[in-house]
């Protein structure tokens, strides 16, 4: 009977192949594999042959290794946590948008600090007069993390800061501000981010060199095991890795990489891994791709788990990977926006069959500027829907068993454990930052994807196919910057006139001298930012030993045109970008030097996917191109272009400082007698701020979804103009 079975099964195989090759191109059923970014060949079909030999496809949730779930029950008894990530303006606006969000069905609360706060800099320090209150909440007291709180109940909210370089005041802050709500250190739930080398990789809002910043994490796990038994110490984020660019392996790759390497650094300080490893947890991009999302999670937990294994962990608990999950706000787009809704859904569903423990899902507003209530409300009631209506929750992990979805699964984990084990080969984690080496992958990888979109191979409704013809404006947010920092300056003023001036001195002092000779710098922030110091004193008491870290600006070269050269079927696009590569070769000869333009980021936003995909593909055309360092004021970067005698400075934004500091470099370039640079900007610019911009002087605005080619040859026409005036 069985071979009968087998020898049917083979007959009707022999029958789809033919069937097949009928429809495929050239008859080749090789060509409808889809080649993923990740270098994985999905097929159309698959078979019980494709994972009837893998060893995880019979396992059950709750149980080593943990592939369909880190617990034996999942949604069926308890979905996961609804939040809300968000933060902006002052402590007592964000504060009346929690207990809303709270009211309206979120179940914790995940804050956004503004920049200035990320960066370790007061709201009255110079270097952040654009950035006070923009893309998140200006924190720089207990005073501050005491009003974000109010009337929400610490010991029975939990509480997500996503925060890294002033991991130590902003945690220790909050510490003081629940005790003084009447919270024991015990009773707190939540999570702190305090994953830095993700930091060196992507994000950037870094204060310390390396070194120094893994101490701190070992303090921060050592203090937490120790005194918040409840609070996860650390939540391990491959989510910016994926926003900044990488595909979907190399997100889980260097993840789980970084995990490893703190995992290492608490063993080195003599923890036992039982100890502290049951409140690690991660942090997932989910994006697009929803097949390789829901593979990525699942391989996730099976590789956490080995990896685990590998330090002797005996608890279960340490075995088991924990994730928040966020949908992508990389993939949402500024043209016809409300598609986001729907791109949001697919990936909350994405996350949601991945496993996840919480979710926060975007707005649809947010590549545009910060989400208004009505568009925050859209997107949690998104997870409540699904929750609630869909009874998805009601079946664990659903696609087990399904032969497309075990075969990627372990596919997926393999693709990653090739980069783990690469990465182990160069000493680790620390070492494979510290060399650049990981965030020049990323960043190629980031410029493949744009090229690919610019070039029309990879489909976006609604920005290069199917566009509409008119764009409806949308209502959205704006922050009074100005007015923030003024209260915030009047905040401090007052703080410091109330407190006792000599023993906050004396504490940070002693946080300098354990930061030179050895202590617990968590537990003597919490006791500085009790006396009332402040997140930018705290801050500065440990550069004085530590230092501030300075990045260096490297670009990959040749990835962008690459990708753009090998794209099937270009056509028109394909011509557009070879007469533009003609143009600027036309423009050397005639004027003796190529079109020059620098790249810069002004403030303290370190996102720079945009900054570094732009500058690789307009030196891949024929520019040249120098990169500013992150971080710039604009006077420095106006003297850093008339050094360089540069045509044109492009600046790039995505942190809502653009009204501020774009006329700031305008008017810099002009006092130092230099109103023949032209400036540019690109980046989440709302369409209401254009014409605001057009009349401070900017030349040229694009907005996310505009193809590079189109912005390059705007910028050399503009600077052509110049050149003639």
């Amino acid at each position: 009977m069985t071979e009968r079975k087998n020898e049917f099964k083979t007959a009707q195989m022999a029958d789809w192949q033919r069937a097949a090759q009928k429809s495929a191109p050239g008859g080749d059923v090789g060509a409808l594999n889809w080649q993923t970014p990740d270098g994985i060949s999905v097929k159309p079909l698959y078979t019980a042959q494709d994972s009837a030999h893998l060893p995880h496809a019979d396992t059950l949730p709750g149980f080593e290794p943990f592939v369909r779930g880190p617990q034996a029950t999942m949604y069926a008894v308890r979905p996961w946590t609804i939040r809300q990530y968000a933060g902006f303006s002052t402590a007592q606006e964000s504060n009346a948008f929690y207990r809303k969000a709270l009211a309206g069905g979120g179940q914790g609360v995940s804050v956004a600090f503004d920049l200035a706060t990320h960066r370790g800099y007061d709201s009255d320090h110079p270097r952040v007069t654009g950035d006070v209150g923009k893309a998140g909440v200006a924190i720089d007291s207990v005073e501050d993390m005491k009003i974000l709180f109010d009337q929400i109940p610490l010991d029975k909210v939990s509480v997500s800061m996503t925060m890294n370089g002033a991991v130590l005041p902003v945690l220790a802050g909050y510490v003081v501000a629940a005790q003084e709500q009447g919270v024991r250190q015990d009773q707190l739930s939540g999570t702190i981010q305090n994953d830095i080398l993700k930091e060196f990789m992507v994000r950037n809002t870094y204060i310390y060199p390396p070194e120094p910043s893994m101490r701190i994490i070992g303090d921060i796990i050592e203090y937490t095991a120790k005194h918040m038994p409840k609070f996860n110490s650390i939540s391990i984020s491959g989510y910016h890795m994926q926003e900044a660019g990488a595909n979907q392996a190399l997100e889980m790759a260097l993840t789980l990489a970084d995990g490893k390497e703190y995992v290492k650094t608490a063993v080195a300080k003599g923890m036992n891994v039982d100890d502290f490893a049951g409140r690690l947890s991660f942090f997932w991009a989910v994006g697009m791709n929803f097949y390789l999302e829901i593979a990525k999670m699942r391989a996730a937990r099976l590789l956490w788990c080995r990896i685990m294994r590998g330090f002797n962990a005996q608890n279960p608990k340490s075995l088991m990977l924990r994730t928040h999950c966020q949908t992508s706000g990389w993939s949402l787009t500024e043209q016809d926006p409300y598609n986001n809704v729907v791109r949001t859904t697919v990936e909350a569903m994405a996350a949601v069959f991945g496993g996840t423990q919480s979710l926060h899902t975007n707005s649809f507003d947010e590549a545009i500027a910060l989400p208004t209530e009505f568009s925050s409300r859209i997107a949690r009631n998104t997870q409540l829907i699904i929750q609630e209506e869909t009874h998805i929750t009601s079946v664990i992990d659903p696609w087990a068993g399904s032969y497309m979805m075990e075969s990627l699964t372990q596919e997926m984990a393999d693709k990653a454990w090739a980069i783990i084990e690469e990465v182990e080969a160069m000493g680790g984690m620390t070492r494979a930052v510290d060399s650049g080496w990981a965030k020049l992958k990323i960043e190629a990888a980031a410029a493949q994807k744009q090229a690919r979109i610019d070039s029309g191979q990879d489909v976006i409704v609604g920005v290069n196919k199917y566009k509409l013809a008119k764009e409806d404006p949308i209502e959205t947010r704006d922050i009074d910057n100005v007015a923030v920092r003024e209260g915030q300056i009047e905040q401090l003023r007052i703080i410091k006139s109330k407190r006792d001036a000599k023993a906050v001195q004396a504490a940070l002092e002693a946080l300098t001298f354990a930061a030179g000779h050895g202590g617990n710098l968590l537990e003597l922030s919490i006791q500085a930012m009790r006396l009332r110091a402040t997140v930018g004193e705290v801050s500065d008491a440990l550069e004085k030993v530590f230092g501030r870290h300075r990045a260096d600006t490297q670009k990959v070269s040749g990835v962008y045109a690459a990708a753009y050269d090998n794209t099937a079927n270009a056509g028109d696009s394909m011509e557009y970008w070879n007469q533009l590569k003609v143009d600027i070769a036309d423009f050397a000869q005639q004027q003796g030097r190529r079109p020059r333009v620098m790249i810069s980021k002004l403030g303290q936003d370190g996102h720079d996917r945009g900054a570094k995909v732009v500058a690789t593909a307009f030196a891949d055309l024929g520019f040249d191109v120098d990169i500013g360092p992150l971080f710039q004021t604009p006077e420095e970067c106006a003297r850093q272009a008339i050094e360089n005698d540069v045509h044109a400075v492009g600046v790039s934004t995505l942190a809502a400082g653009h009204k501020t500091l774009v006329p700031a470099i305008i008017a810099e370039l002009q006092r130092q007698g230099a109103d023949d640079i032209i400036v540019f900007v690109g980046g989440v610019i709302p369409r209401q701020d254009y014409d605001m911009l057009y009349e401070a002087g900017v030349k040229g605005i694009y907005g996310p979804g505009t193809p590079i080619p189109v912005s390059a040859k705007d910028v050399l026409e503009q600077i052509k103009k110049s050149l003639k005036s």
